[in-house]
């Protein structure tokens, strides 16, 4: 029960981030949407846990709490594929920029 608590607790922090983040024009509206859904998806795990293992069964997996694990590191996975994918498209620009920078001062000699 306590442990219930504190997580709803810190779902609530987390919401009141994600619409501050929204706010400040930081994340768009769609990510916006789709982390709320995400952690209503969280909050309603712990508020009903019992669910997680009707699921894990129909998956085949043992227990609900092993399902959200293996869903946890999936996601985890997905998203840092996607900050890898992003940070390579980041230093791409970066070379490219250095490229013209360079070729313009030296163009200036």
């Amino acid at each position: 029960m306590l442990i219930q608590i504190t997580l709803l607790l810190f779902i609530l922090f987390v919401f009141s981030r994600i619409i501050l983040q929204f706010r400040k024009r930081i994340i768009t509206l769609k990510e916006t949407i789709f982390w709320i859904f995400f952690w209503v998806l969280v909050a309603l795990a712990v508020i009903f846990p019992k669910t997680t293992d009707l699921f894990a069964k129909t998956l085949g997996v043992g227990r609900g709490a092993d399902l959200l694990i293996y869903l946890a590191v999936i996601f985890l996975f997905y998203l840092v594929f996607r900050v890898f994918i992003r940070i390579e498209k980041i230093e791409r620009n970066i070379t490219k920029i250095v490229r013209k920078i360079a070729l313009d001062e030296k163009l200036k000699d």
